[in-house]
């Protein structure tokens, strides 16, 4: 009996048991899928880290660079923290959409954000063979935080709110709108972020235009774009891409002929990677980055915020005509460096070169300057390096890499001998525009951006020499009532002092010590002779002048002296290609303009230009001023442009002959010592300015034959204009200008049989008294 009562006892413990591990069983099971629902709540809610609002979900922060739009609608360049440039899903070729969801995401377009199938395979190998993010987990861990954790705890928060977001990325938008999104996020390395900059960094062209090969090494990238970088790493990219082309095989996307075809081919790269320092353009890029400083201060946001440049992917559409814009950097390219050699060879000889002239006091002071205006004295003072340490490192050679007109060149050298090497070259500044529109289609600031960041275009006001002159002669037409055909005695002239404020008796004279007697006015400006233009600012004023030029949009100081008529004042290209192009427009003047438009990145208009104008001389006045600079290019110091004979120094007449036959109003320029070679050209749609010169004056040809504006600056407009023409896209006229109706003023003269003395290489196009011009 006590045997069967204790068997029942142990029955009944037994069926508690199991009733207790079954209570248990389903509590924990409970509280399992409480704790995970409660999880997930909390975690949408936003307990564990911030959730994007509705409102980040439909404009996510997508860091997109900044676009540089030319007039014939090129990207001329970007502004980025991140090379990335949106691009809409239309603009995928299919097979990149292809190998993407291949390779990435087998069941994306079956699933809702999350691929439960795969989830549950990854649990169950505990990752061993892979994660199990969906083309939209990887696109919200784009998003929304980046890279994972490798703490496991915040590595499951992570991954709890990629799944959340995924979900909503999925309600919110299309199977090919995640698509497009996914590749405008992916980081493809070297300067590449999203499929758009990939496609033109590694091969050159634009998505749409990717085949097969391309999009699969592309796509392949994407599992680890610093493992598998095609530019380090060649062999692992080409098996990864192949693994890729498997993949459309294997799902139906991709036939097995085209895959054997495919996967035999190199991996054939066009690398060129983005930088704001490479492209055309570079000095006008670095112009509009400034100009874009001011405008977000006076252009906020909506919310009153200031947009960002670099990660607001606005777009900016320029005035800037990128085949032009080429077109001038070849000529400036080709002209430079063929007269840069003339000036090293001029230079062996002289033991202070590049300087010319300077005692050893003032090369001192030079060198000091630039010394102290250096990267390096800038970085070594923000060290607490003494001025004697800093001064002594200028005479330790050190290795670096330096500038040449055949490609940068590892050296070694100090840091003093690179500032004299530096110096030595010539640079130039070049700016078209259309006098009609104030459209600005080409800016050219320098010769090299990467090695010479000075822009000679809008920063460098130098002295503009014989290219004044038409200023005074204008004036003097629309005060004294004179025609281009109006004669005037060619010789000595004197200023004494105290007449218009001179201090000093001014006798200027005439760079070859001749004179012609009685000359037409645009015989005297054809050859830039100096005592027409003297007597002539003698008659008007400087105080006319003056005003005159700054009606013209010259915004320098210029002092009210006689000299100025010879060219002494220092102006920017930019502001005497605005003022000739008023001589073209009918004497209306229209300020540079450089920019249309600015777009956000959903292509809404935040800004449009408005033209600036206003009237400074009457039509008759404007186009007497055109015949008298047409004169110039017929038979004076710019005759070259239509000649064919050649002669001393056109050896570095880069590109001569040029035989134009169609009507060109130009003027030639040179300063003292050479330091400085100009020459302005129009024609009726079209006004370009060229300046060539050493960053310092002290740094010149020794004689006028190289150094004159008709060698130094005239060749690259040549070639520059030859290059428009040649081109069928381009509309550059070659027609005559625009006679005004009822012309009240003679401009048509009896052309006056030119000396034999004289050469269009400038006979009297420098001045040589102390006012140097």
């Amino acid at each position: 009996m006590a045997v069967k009562i204790k068997n029942q006892i142990q029955k009944n413990n037994q069926v508690k048991d199991i009733q207790y591990y079954k209570k248990q069983f389903w509590k924990v099971f409970a509280y399992t899928i409480g704790g995970t629902f409660l999880f997930f709540l909390l975690a949408s809610w936003g307990v564990f880290g911030s959730m994007p609002s509705f409102e980040e979900l439909e404009n996510p922060n997508s860091n997109l660079a900044t676009e540089v739009i030319s007039a014939d609608g090129v990207v001329i360049g970007k502004f980025y923290n991140e090379n990335r440039s949106p691009i809409k899903y239309s603009d995928l070729p299919k097979h990149l959409v292809d190998a993407l969801v291949s390779t990435e995401d087998e069941r994306f377009y079956e699933h809702s954000g999350i691929d439960g199938r795969r989830t549950l395979g990854a649990a169950l190998r505990l990752g061993s063979n892979g994660g199990a993010s969906t083309l939209t987990q990887q696109l919200a861990k784009l998003l929304f935080h980046g890279e994972g954790s490798r703490n496991p705890i915040l590595r499951l928060v992570q991954k709890t709110k990629e799944w959340i977001i995924a979900v909503r990325l999925e309600k919110q938008y299309t199977k090919n709108e995640i698509i497009a999104m996914y590749f405008n996020k992916a980081d493809f390395v070297n300067t590449a972020v999203g499929i758009r900059s990939a496609a033109k960094v590694y091969f050159g062209k634009e998505p749409r235009d990717l085949t097969v090969n391309e999009s699969a090494m592309l796509v392949g990238m994407l599992t680890n774009p610093a493992a598998f970088n095609p530019v380090r790493r060649p062999e692992k990219v080409f098996k990864r891409r192949n693994v890729v082309l498997n993949q459309m095989v294997r799902n139906g996307k991709l036939s097995e002929a085209d895959k054997n075809k495919f996967e035999k081919e190199p991996i054939n790269l066009s690398f060129h990677p983005e930088s704001h320092k490479d492209g055309i353009a570079t000095y006008f890029r670095e112009y509009l980055r400034d100009f874009m400083k001011t405008w977000v201060k006076e252009n906020k946001k909506s919310d009153g915020g200031d947009y960002d440049i670099y990660t607001d992917g606005l777009k900016i559409y320029t005035t800037i005509d990128s085949r032009m814009q080429t077109y001038a950097e070849e000529a400036v390219t080709a002209h430079m460096k063929n007269l840069q050699e003339e000036f090293f060879a001029q230079a062996k000889d002289n033991k202070n070169a590049p300087f010319i002239r300077l005692n050893d006091e003032e090369t001192n002071k030079l060198m000091e300057r630039a010394r102290k205006n250096s990267d390096r004295w800038r970085i070594m003072k923000s060290e607490d390096k003494s001025d004697e340490e800093i001064e002594k490192s200028f005479g330790i050679k050190t290795k670096m890499t330096v500038f040449t007109w055949k490609g940068e060149r590892d050296t070694i050298m100090t840091p003093n001998d690179s500032i004299r090497y530096y110096k030595h070259f010539l640079q130039a500044g070049v700016m078209s525009m259309e006098p009609q529109t104030g459209y600005v289609k080409v800016w050219v600031g320098g010769i090299n951006y990467k090695h010479f960041q000075y822009d000679h275009v809008g920063q460098g006001a130098r002295q503009v020499g014989s290219t004044f002159k038409p200023f005074v002669y204008a004036t003097a037409i629309e005060q004294l009532g004179m025609s281009p055909c109006d004669t005037i005695i060619d010789s000595p002239f004197t200023i004494p002092k105290g007449r218009h404020n001179v201090t000093e008796t001014w006798t200027p004279t005439n760079s070859n010590g001749e004179y012609k007697g009685m000359v037409t006015l645009k015989y005297a400006l054809a050859n830039s002779i100096n005592t027409v233009s003297a007597k002539l600012i003698d008659k008007v004023g400087p105080e006319a002048v003056v005003a005159l030029t700054h009606k013209l949009g010259v915004k320098s100081e210029i002092p009210a002296q006689p000299s100025i008529a010879l060219g002494a004042v220092e102006i920017t290209v930019q502001d005497m290609v605005a003022a000739y192009s008023t001589f073209a427009n009918e004497g209306v003047y229209i300020k540079p303009q450089v920019i249309t438009k600015i777009e956000d990145k959903n292509g809404v208009v935040l800004y449009k230009t408005v033209q600036e104008s206003h009237d400074v001389l009457n039509k008759d006045i404007a186009f007497a001023v055109i015949k008298l600079l047409e004169g110039v290019t017929e038979s004076g110091s710019g005759a070259r442009l239509r000649t064919q004979g050649g002669g001393n120094g056109y050896n570095r007449v880069t590109g001569y002959p040029y035989v134009f036959k169609n009507p060109i109003a130009g003027k030639t320029g040179t300063t003292q010592n050479q330091s400085d070679g100009w020459f302005m050209g129009m024609v009726p749609n079209l006004a370009t300015g060229v300046w060539v010169g050493n960053e310092d004056r002290s740094a010149h040809f020794k004689g006028i034959t190289y150094g004159q504006g008709a060698t130094a600056a005239l060749p690259i407009w040549a070639m520059f204009m030859k290059k428009c023409y040649g081109d069928s896209t381009l509309d550059v006229s070659m027609e005559d200008f625009k006679r005004p109706a009822n012309l009240a003023i003679k401009v048509d003269c009896y052309q006056r049989i030119r000396d034999t003395t004289a050469t269009d290489s400038l006979e009297n196009e420098q001045n040589t008294d102390e006012f140097g011009l």
